[in-house]
């Protein structure tokens, strides 16, 4: 069923960078910043790197779909019907990306039957790439270089390795920490959070507030290749194009499945 992921995979991972070039030629310049519906920024670098990617994706595989971030208005009607689609973030960390700290990434994604079977994310600073695949495991690239296997940790580490984000943080979150003992923080902005699971560098990333499907889907994909989970409140793992409305239930990333990581976690 899967035979073509290893193929495709690479190819996402050279668009993902052409989209990171043109990321970093904007952020290396005096961009101006706009503000959208939803009072979230917007730069032209996540125009332009919208449009390069859903450029590239249509010529890679024209019978598959395409839905970003920027092209948010797809009616449910229209997408409840695909069978598969990419989902994609051009530019997730655009407050990280406006503070100039590096933590930004693209985020490319393959679903099938709503669950992420590809799943790409490129930093474009470091020029570091995070990728995975159902049944190939996870890999991350370091500028250009060899890819190197990653996976998660098991057991995890004492006290807990916890990342979380740099721009969000609240009541929940503090709750959730009380629950789970020692524990360390690793502020982290984007979906850099789920990769640092992934790679076994953090043990847990509890996200007790709101997020869209585009800034999931991608990151999952690589954890899970890598043997880790990304499940709700409840145990139930993340699901995508389910519903009309793209918000994420509050949800936990984790590693090592001997320790119930959900518990102290509130629903919203």
């Amino acid at each position: 069923m899967h035979k073509d992921l290893p193929q495709i995979t690479a190819a996402v991972v050279a668009i993902a960078r052409r989209a990171g070039a043109e990321i970093m030629t904007i952020y290396e310049s005096d961009f101006d910043i706009e503000t959208k519906a939803d009072d979230s920024p917007l730069t032209a670098a996540d125009r332009a790197s919208h449009e390069l990617i859903v450029a590239a994706l249509h010529d890679l595989t024209p019978d598959i779909p395409v839905w970003s971030e920027e092209s948010a208005a797809i009616d449910f009607a229209t997408r409840s019907g695909w069978p598969e689609f990419w989902l994609v973030d051009p530019l997730d960390g655009t407050k990280e990306f406006i503070k100039r700290n590096g933590e930004f990434t693209v985020n490319i994604a393959l679903i099938r039957g709503h669950e992420p079977v590809l799943g790409v994310v490129h930093v474009p600073v470091t020029r570091r790439d995070y990728f995975g695949a159902v049944d190939d495991g996870a890999f991350v690239i370091d500028d250009g270089g060899a890819p190197e296997r990653i996976t998660v940790t098991r057991p995890a580490e004492s006290p807990v390795r916890v990342v979380g984000s740099r721009s969000h943080r609240g009541r929940s979150l503090e709750a959730y920490l009380d629950q789970i003992g020692p524990h360390v923080m690793i502020p982290m902005g984007s979906s850099l959070k789920l990769c640092l699971v992934a790679a076994g560098t953090a043990d847990v990333y509890p996200r007790l507030g709101p997020t869209s499907e585009w800034d999931t889907a991608a990151a999952q994909a690589v954890v899970e290749a890598a043997g880790g989970q990304v499940v709700d409140v409840h145990g139930r793992r993340l699901r995508y194009n389910t519903k009309a409305e793209v918000l994420n239930p509050h949800f936990i990333v984790f590693g090592d499945p001997s320790r119930d990581w959900t518990a102290g976690a509130q629903a919203p």
